[in-house]
């Protein structure tokens, strides 16, 4: 059962470094300034200029005794700029200082917070998904406000250009400027719902495999995710799509400390060492399972879920129930609205475990078209061709999946199995 504590060292970590003090508490800055101030947009471009200048001073001059309270009043100082900069300056700057604390760019003690009882982060997060904007914009802007992903790390997430996701962002803060900085009512909430799952999922799977960069986890990303699907859960402790992306999030972390080696390399499923998995967090996902499956019809997190519990409950790669486990993907792309290109891939290497690798290439012709240029395909694919016996037509994947991923550890490993090949 979850009853709203942290019970994994994974997930209850403190910030220790620059990028963690700015990942924590850049959502509930911009929450402070929009509800303070309004002006979505504006607030938001204050907010990137305050992690700025912090990025920059806290390496060399030490974080501030109230990083948040800092961050606040920085941008605080630059969203006032940016309104008494525009042409109706007068009347901007009368609702400004209607709305602003006499105190508000004061700092307040270490031990003092002005942020009000409730999460300011929940707040915005039901915020970036109102249901006045199109269901990709609400993704997208909850993505960079709330998950403090960059641009180019959503555009990547959709498989479309930065472009376009930078005029989709920028319409949507447009959008909500001038909404009410407040939690949605309960038939509000339920509409916005599936969104803020989505988007939160989509920001745990970032954390837990970068798309890009030198570091394959980023546990800032996952750790932020947990918490504030957790917080979901203590609002809608009943609804089983909650409880079934929780356990999918603590099942799949789980695993975290295990995926990579001495230095930072990737080490894959069937050759990780099940003893460096994070047990509370397994016990705690399993029994959420149960619960999650106990609360209605299994939806997409549900099945998830299902399928990572048998991964983690399985004492070797060997023993796992690939079977089941195909039955629960099949399911799940049964079930799904529309295509789900990587449930599909999964449930092709899941195929190949169970039946054969020539069983799972065959699956992956059929997506061919949805996921071309992909670096999963190619490298699931040479994964597959390699244990077909295809020695040259696996090394030719692995090359091609290692030229297009963006990310270091995944590109090492894709070429470290590539010139195995070649010995």
């Amino acid at each position: 059962m979850d009853n709203g504590t942290n019970n994994s060292p994974n997930n209850g970590t403190s910030p220790t470094t620059t990028e963690d003090l700015l990942r924590l508490h850049a959502p509930q800055v911009l929450g402070a300034l929009v509800r303070r101030y309004g002006h979505f947009d504006l607030a938001e471009d204050a907010v990137q200029e305050a992690l700025i200048a912090a990025a920059q001073q806290w390496p060399t001059a030490g974080p501030p005794d109230n990083p948040r309270g800092w961050l606040i009043k920085t941008a605080s100082r630059r969203l006032v700029d940016q309104l008494r900069s525009e042409s109706a300056r007068r009347v901007r700057e009368e609702n400004a200082a209607a709305l602003n604390p006499r105190d508000a760019h004061t700092a307040p003690p270490p031990d003092e917070s002005r942020a009000p009882s409730e999460d300011d982060t929940l707040t915005l997060l039901f915020l970036c998904c109102h249901p006045e904007l199109p269901a990709a914009a609400r993704t997208a802007l909850t993505l960079r406000a709330v998950g403090g992903l960059t641009t180019a790390e959503i555009a990547r997430a959709h498989l479309v250009p930065e472009a376009t996701m930078a005029q989709r962002i920028s319409r949507a803060k447009h959008k909500v400027k001038g909404v009410p900085f407040r939690q949605p009512g309960p038939e509000d909430r339920d509409r916005r719902l599936a969104t803020v799952l989505q988007v939160l999922y989509l920001i745990f799977n970032e954390g837990h495999t970068a798309t890009s960069g030198a570091e394959l986890h980023r546990a800032d990303l996952a750790r932020e995710a947990i918490r504030l699907t957790r917080a979901v859960r203590r609002l809608l402790p009943t609804e089983g799509t909650v409880t079934g992306l929780l356990a999918l999030m603590l099942l799949t972390e789980a695993r975290s400390a295990a995926r990579t080696g001495p230095h930072g390399e990737l080490v894959p499923l069937d050759e990780q060492d099940r003893t460096r998995w994070d047990r509370a967090a397994i016990a705690e996902g399993t029994a959420l399972v149960e619960e999650a499956l106990s609360q209605g019809p299994a939806g997409a997190y549900q099945l998830q879920a299902a399928i990572a519990a048998l991964h983690d409950e399985a004492a070797s790669a060997e023993d796992t129930d690939w079977l089941q486990i195909v039955a629960l993907y099949d399911e799940l792309v049964r079930r799904a609205p529309g295509p789900e290109p990587m449930a599909e891939l999964s449930r092709a290497v899941a195929v190949a475990m169970a039946h054969g690798p020539e069983a799972g290439l065959a699956e992956l012709k059929g997506l061919e078209g949805e996921l071309a240029g992909h670096h999963r395909l190619d490298a699931v694919r040479a994964h597959l061709l390699e244990r077909a016996g295809d020695t040259e037509g696996a090394l030719a994947a692995y090359q091609l999946a290692a030229s297009r991923t963006l990310s270091a550890p995944e590109r090492s490993y894709l070429m470290t199995r590539a010139a195995r090949l070649r010995a």
